[in-house]
């Protein structure tokens, strides 16, 4: 059912990556969460680890909203869908605020979902190298796209009182409220390495802390009450609230052969494996199954009863010795998957199931060698399901994003899992029996009935 979704809202975009994008929205989220607000955190694009910091801010799952993944008219009811019950929402943008999937105009830019969701814009500006010009960069971006309402700017890394005068002067000239002021404050900088900031599983005190420094920053240097009359200039927006159970046709049981009980899926977690979506649990549990959580660092055994495996991303590579080191877990998943279990593996996962990761031995479930490389494979894929497996039927077209700095040697005995089809051709990843692995990270809510095919694969199992 559409409903009018009357909700403040603002988006946090900046003219280029690395302008202060997450120091602010993470510190926003994090502030009107301290002043009892209930706020939902959101993330445009394919970002993983953004989220978690978002989740500590306010204390809800981080989620993202995904233009190309899911489609745009799936943006507006997911982000209803997680603002459910809120005061606030709070949008963290993805790259410049015009940046897109390459070669499509402005689909998934941040633009995009800005107008999608009918949110005012606040544009983060890295100040440090630059005066007057600022207006000018405003400006650009202001008039760039007339629907789009940039309603104000945070001016970042100022570096003096002369120099916030300056740029103040600027912009009142242009007309552009400034809606906050953030001085050079690299005590507050997350760590980061070669795919990003390190995620919040690996260092949570440490992140706590962090983001507890970044609310104090941004109370003392943003005008929260301005922001927030901002956020309450958006207008409703008239959608369905995306659901679970919706999405994959209404509620359903499934049930063993026994018909007593819901499949067991163990879905890999801990610091190692912290890339996922927080849909694709809601789905496989919408789906009918009982969705446990494990932790291959230390757990020795998979979760009682498993009878489907979701190994998502992160960065095994981090953690290769340790992983390495749990050889019974190790043992059960290659047990799980030569008797025929169903096995979902994206990215971190398919290199997990790998004989061997940097000279570490792994599962052994693919026939595979996984190193490091010096070379970034990151963007978006439009692809097809090469061969039946548990995850998809042979045909099943879904969009998705490779973003990782390993190879993996190709595996004997596999057929392809996907044949991307744009922006080039070939085939990737790994069918084997019950293993789906595919360096692909992918969306369920584009296309649910890979959730459904999993669980019900999964609880025909003995």
């Amino acid at each position: 059912m559409v409903t009018s979704l009357t909700l403040p809202r603002l988006v946090v975009a900046a003219p280029s990556s690395g302008s202060g994008k997450t120091t602010v929205a993470t510190g926003l989220m994090a502030a009107f969460a301290e002043r009892g607000l209930a706020v939902s955190p959101h993330k445009a694009g394919p970002d993983y680890i953004d989220p978690g910091y978002h989740a500590l801010a306010t204390g809800r799952p981080g989620r993202n909203l995904d233009a190309f993944m899911c489609g745009p008219e799936l943006v507006g009811p997911l982000f209803a869908h997680g603002a459910a019950g809120c005061d606030l929402a709070v949008v963290e943008g993805v790259m410049g605020l015009y940046d897109g999937a390459a070669g499509r105009g402005e689909l998934a830019s941040t633009a995009h979902v800005a107008k999608l969701l009918r949110a005012p814009v606040v544009l983060v500006v890295d100040a440090s190298s630059q005066s007057r010009s600022v207006a000018a960069l405003v400006h650009g971006f202001a008039s760039f796209d007339p629907q789009v309402r940039l309603g104000g700017v945070i001016l970042n890394k100022v570096g003096s009182d002369r120099h916030e005068a300056m740029l103040r002067e600027a912009l009142e000239e242009a007309g552009m409220p400034v809606l906050g002021v953030l001085r050079r404050a690299p005590q507050v900088a997350a760590p980061s390495r070669h795919l990003g900031l390190v995620p919040v599983a690996e260092r949570r005190a440490d992140a706590l802390d962090a983001v507890a420094a970044l609310a104090e920053q941004v109370r003392a240097g943003c005008d929260l009450e301005a922001l927030l009359a901002l956020a309450r200039t958006a207008p409703p927006l008239d959608c369905a609230p995306w659901s679970a159970q919706a999405a994959l046709g209404g509620p359903r049981e499934a049930q063993g052969r026994a018909g007593r009980s819901r499949p067991v899926v163990a879905v890999a977690g801990g610091a190692a494996f912290t890339f996922s979506y927080a849909e694709h649990a809601e789905l496989l549990a919408a789906a009918g199954a009982q969705v446990v959580t494990f932790d291959p660092l230390r757990d020795e055994a998979l979760p009682e009863g498993t009878r489907g495996l979701v190994i998502g991303g992160g960065f095994p590579e981090v953690y290769a010795p340790e992983l390495s080191a749990n050889d019974p877990l190790r043992k059960a998943v290659a047990a799980f998957a030569a008797d025929g279990g169903p096995v979902a593996a994206e990215c971190a996962g398919l290199l997990y199931l790998a004989r061997s990761l940097d000279g570490k031995p792994m599962c052994g479930v693919l026939d595979a060698e996984a190193r490091m490389s010096e070379r970034l494979t990151l963007g978006y894929r439009e692809a097809v399901a090469v061969s039946d497996s548990a995850l998809a039927v042979a045909g099943t077209r879904l969009r998705g994003h490779e973003f990782h700095r390993t190879v993996v040697e190709p595996a004997a005995g596999a057929a392809p899992a996907w044949g991307f089809v744009h922006p080039e051709r070939r085939v990737e990843g790994f069918v084997r029996q019950g293993v789906h692995a595919s360096y692909l990270h992918t969306h369920w809510a584009a296309e649910p009935s890979v959730a459904r095919r999993f669980v019900e694969t999964a609880a025909a199992r003995p």
